[in-house]
């Protein structure tokens, strides 16, 4: 794992006169993620700039690479696992090779295939590639965006990143977009290809950037998630599973440094812990809590180790602890991510590093097999399926004049709500109305739903749960949990591999008919059939915990006092009714209402807009001292 910056010059003499001195500024900001080495390659055209964490071919991985007599040059992030049988197939062709590294397979790859080398790669990427012969910029990120990739256009030229504070530290242009913004406080990221500020954008997922020397750039889309479910047995789809997940992490347990793996008290690291020991039996496993009754799955985690005889490390995080480390996290994240579970995978990312250089952890299963308990809501709401539309309607405007909390008021408004309107990801947090009360600069002509509404456009005629899963796919997968897994672990410099999310699985996944994904009341139901006798009945068949974090009651405790501060010091009165956020906090304090997300998410903006915009670095260095002491 590592990171990368570069600079595609639209005046050569400025190129000339400040490429090392450019690229070394936006390098810097990146340490953390290859703190390994640095590498620089700078012609007339192009500046490139990487930061390695040596994981494969540790002594000649070295980056910027060239290939076919410095022709191409590469800086890549990620890990191309079948670069061995790649590399074979390659060497049949007639390409020679002078390292081990899947880096140079890319090259080569490339080298054949040109643009047609996406197909090719099975793994989790972000890279550019220059062809110095050609004088063709091309750049790409894996179908699931596992890997980021940052990119802006300005006048002088082109930047790109595998983080966005890079950019932002060399580009004159940081105004704030405002409609991403309004967009964050529904989603609690910032969703699309957009971030906080108006000139980067993010490179979506499935997609690859070309660029020729004084022509315009072209974003191409590579691949698409899709579900094409078909017939077959509960056994023989049990068995693919099954195959697909061996495979899967067989292959991302390739590496020339110790391999661990995450493991929470859920389905989805147990999975891949009971397959990896299998590999290896001497698996180190890494898993923490909060010292708070409720919320801590270290005990279960604990126990899962013990069952599937694998060592364990766990770590128990306080609430000062997490006020602490908070402007930090917010720092790595770059943009605002509002997902309180993102925290403590922070801390698990920490906790990781002191015993491996690689994780391996469960994104992706939920989404595609079906793990989310809110995929069950078209099955509890089908009885509205048949009242017709004027019955709803009015059961509808009634169920809006319920008072708040009020039992039943949801579940009506949900049933009398097109899925359309009402599903836009795993998080929604606040609605429209909402955000005009907080938002001094609201803009009707971009409500939460204009985000999925090209998605629900393509899936019409799908089955309701498949439609939500791709959603979720294409939305939150990439913007909530991914960016998570990233940041927090490149934080440590700490690669994290994802095996569920492997092409190859997602070739059986999608072939999957939604009723066997979601069944007799149970999520990801084909998922833990494949498993049976690999992962012990008792933690195959536990109820989903998530990722709990107990924001409910410190909010209500131990954080409201350092909230409150937060709050009253944060300079984004120009954005934000800071009035509204308190009344939140202190409705939250003493009433049954939980509004501990909404109150999470405002904060969560208000530390980014210290760190990044108002540019308070004691801040980020010092957080002990804006913590509030107990």
């Amino acid at each position: 794992m590592c990171g990368f910056v570069g600079y595609v010059s639209n005046e050569k003499e400025q190129l000339v006169r400040n490429q090392k001195k450019l690229v070394q500024k936006m390098n810097q900001s990146i340490v953390h993620r290859g703190p390994d080495e640095e590498g620089y390659y700078v012609d007339e055209s192009i500046s490139l700039g990487f930061r390695r964490l040596s994981i494969i071919d540790i002594e000649n991985g070295h980056q910027p690479l060239s290939y076919e007599e410095e022709r191409y040059w590469i800086i890549f992030n990620g890990e191309v696992y079948n670069y061995i049988e790649l590399r074979d197939e390659l060497v049949i062709k007639g390409y020679t090779f002078q390292t081990d590294s899947d880096t140079e397979v890319i090259l080569a790859t490339y080298a054949e295939y040109k643009e047609k080398i996406t197909a090719k790669l099975r793994g989790m990427f972000a890279f550019v590639i220059w062809d110095k012969q050609e004088k063709t910029f091309f750049g790409a990120r894996d179908q699931f965006g596992i890997k980021p990739f940052y990119y802006a256009i300005e006048d002088e030229g082109l930047y790109v990143s595998s983080e966005k504070k890079a950019i932002l530290s060399v580009i004159g242009n940081k105004e704030l977009d405002q409609v991403a913004l309004q967009n964050y406080l529904t989603f609690q990221y910032v969703p699309s290809s957009n971030t906080l500020h108006k000139t980067i954008k993010e490179l979506p997922p499935g997609h690859y950037i070309t660029k020729k020397e004084n022509e315009e750039m072209i974003i191409t889309k590579y691949w698409q998630a899709d579900f094409r479910p078909v017939k077959n047995t509960e056994t023989i789809f049990a068995e693919k599973i099954k195959n697909s997940l061996y495979d899967s992490i067989e292959k991302h347990m390739r590496s020339d440094v110790t391999v661990g793996s995450f493991l929470s008290g859920g389905i989805d690291s147990s999975i891949i812990v009971a397959i990896a020991k299998e590999f290896n039996p001497k698996l180190k496993t890494l898993s923490v809590g909060f010292e708070r009754e409720g919320y801590n799955e270290i005990n279960l985690a604990e126990e899962t180790a013990e069952e599937l005889k694998v060592e364990n490390f766990s770590y128990t995080i306080t609430a000062q602890e997490f006020m602490d480390e908070f402007p930090k996290f917010v720092w790595h994240m770059d943009d605002p991510l509002a997902d309180p579970a993102a925290v403590p995978q922070f801390f698990l990312s920490k906790l990781a590093r002191k015993h491996v250089k690689v994780a391996l952890s469960g994104e992706g299963a939920d989404e595609l097999f079906g793990g989310y308990g809110i995929y069950n809501e078209p099955h509890s709401l089908r009885l509205f399926a048949n009242t017709g539309r004027v019955t709803n309607y009015a059961i509808n405007y009634l169920a809006r004049l319920m008072p708040e909390g009020v039992k039943g008021k949801s579940f009506l408004l949900r049933g009398t709500t097109s899925l359309e309107k009402r599903y836009v990801g795993n998080a929604k947090i606040f609605d429209e109305v909402e955000k005009k009360k907080i938002l001094t600069n609201y803009n009707l002509n971009y409500p939460y739903k204009a985000v999925t509404e090209t998605l629900y456009q393509q899936t019409i005629g799908y089955s309701p749960i498949d439609r939500m899963q791709l959603i979720d796919i294409n939305t939150w997968l990439s913007g909530d949990l991914l960016s998570n897994a990233d940041r927090t672990t490149m934080a440590h410099a700490l690669e994290l591999r994802t095996p569920f999310l492997d092409k190859e699985v997602f070739k059986v996944a999608q072939q999957i008919p939604a009723n066997l994904r979601i069944a007799n009341g149970t999520t990801k139901y084909i998922l833990r059939k494949a498993v049976e006798g690999i992962v012990p009945d008792n933690v195959l068949y536990r109820k989903k915990l998530g990722f709990p974090v107990p924001i409910r009651h410190w909010l209500k405790d131990e954080m409201y006092d350092w909230a409150l501060k937060i709050i009253n010091d944060s300079q984004t009165d120009h954005l934000l009714n800071k009035k509204y956020v308190v009344d939140l906090l202190n409705k939250h304090r003493v009433g049954k209402i939980d509004h501990s997300r909404k109150i999470w998410v405002m904060l969560t903006f208000m530390v980014w807009h210290r760190v990044y915009v108002e540019d308070k670095e004691e801040f980020l260095i010092e957080p002990l001292s804006y913590a509030v002491k107990q």
